[in-house]
C-alpha cells in the first residue's frame, strides 16, 4: 500500500508540474506562414500555444485555431524546455487555379480550394462552368484535372497553359505555345508525364501539335492540325516502342515527327 500510495503522489505530481506556470509556452516562434492571412495565422497559433506547456502540446487545439485558413497544410511543432515553442507552417502547394467566369481560384493538390493566394500567371487553369461550391473540388472530372497538375513535374508544371478533359484524349495538358498532351485515364500519371518531358526534350519533336502519353511505353508526337478532335491529324505520327527500340512510322506522304520513349 505504501508503495501505490507513494506512486499516487508522484503521478499528481507529475501532472501538476506538467501543466504549471513553471513550463508554460511564454516564448512562441511561428514560421513558414504567408500571403494575405499570414498574420491571422501567426495570431492564432501563438494564441493557441500560450495555453499549453512544454511538456505538454496539444496538436488538436493547434490545428484547430488555424482550421479557418486553407492553405496551413499541417504544423510541425518543438518545443524548448522550460518555456520556449516554435511552430512550422506547412502551406498547401498551388498546382492550378479553377477559372469560373473569369474568377480564378487557386486549388491545392488534393482539390483544397485556397480563396486568399494569390495567383501567379504559371499557374494552369481549369476551366469550370459552375463554382464548386465547398472548401474543396468534388467532382470527379476536375478533381482528375486536378490530379493531373498534382503528379507533374515542378519545372514542367509551369510550362502548362490549362487542362482539360475531351471524350476523344481523356485528361489533356496543354503546353504554353507548344503542342498538347493527350493523357487518356489517371492511370500511372507519372510515368506518363516523364514520357511527355523525354518528348518535349527530344529535338525531333518540334513542331508537333500533339504529344500522345496514353501508353507511356510508346509515346507518340504528330505535327499537322488536328481538326477533329479525334486525334486524326493533318501530318502524322511516329511512335517509339520504348524499352524495345522499335518504332511505327506514318506513312511516307505525311509530314512526321519522332517521339522518344525514353
Amino acid at each position: 500500500m505504501t508503495l501505490i500510495a507513494a506512486l499516487v503522489v508522484v503521478g499528481s505530481g507529475w501532472l501538476w508540474f506538467r501543466d504549471s506556470p513553471l513550463v508554460s509556452v511564454r516564448h512562441v516562434t511561428v514560421a513558414g506562414e504567408s500571403g494575405p492571412d499570414a498574420a491571422q495565422i501567426h495570431a492564432a497559433l501563438v494564441s493557441a500555444a500560450h495555453t499549453m506547456s512544454t511538456l505538454n502540446v496539444n496538436m488538436k487545439r493547434l490545428r484547430a485555431a488555424v482550421a479557418p485558413y486553407p492553405i496551413v497544410k499541417d504544423l510541425k511543432v518543438t518545443t524548448q524546455f522550460p518555456h520556449g515553442m516554435r511552430i512550422q507552417v506547412v502551406e498547401q502547394l498551388a498546382v492550378g487555379a479553377v477559372e469560373v467566369a473569369g474568377q480564378k481560384t487557386a486549388v491545392a493538390g488534393d482539390g483544397t480550394l485556397l480563396h486568399d493566394f494569390v495567383i501567379s500567371s504559371s499557374l494552369p487553369v481549369i476551366a469550370l462552368r459552375v463554382p464548386p461550391g465547398g472548401p474543396r473540388v468534388t467532382d470527379p472530372t476536375v478533381a482528375a484535372e486536378v490530379g493531373l497538375l498534382a503528379a507533374a513535374p515542378d519545372q514542367l508544371r509551369s510550362k502548362i497553359s490549362q487542362v482539360t478533359t475531351v471524350a476523344a484524349h481523356g485528361l489533356v495538358a496543354q503546353v504554353r505555345g507548344g503542342p498538347s498532351i493527350y493523357f487518356g485515364d489517371s492511370n500511372a500519371l507519372a510515368a506518363k508525364w516523364l514520357a511527355a518531358s523525354e518528348v518535349l526534350a527530344d529535338p525531333g519533336s518540334m513542331g508537333a501539335v500533339y504529344i500522345d502519353v496514353t501508353d507511356p511505353a510508346r509515346p507518340a508526337a504528330g505535327v499537322g492540325t488536328d481538326q477533329t478532335g479525334s486525334g486524326s491529324s493533318g501530318g502524322g505520327t511516329t511512335t517509339t516502342g520504348g524499352a524495345t527500340g522499335t518504332s511505327s512510322a506514318a506513312p511516307s506522304t505525311d509530314t512526321s515527327t519522332a517521339a522518344t520513349g525514353g
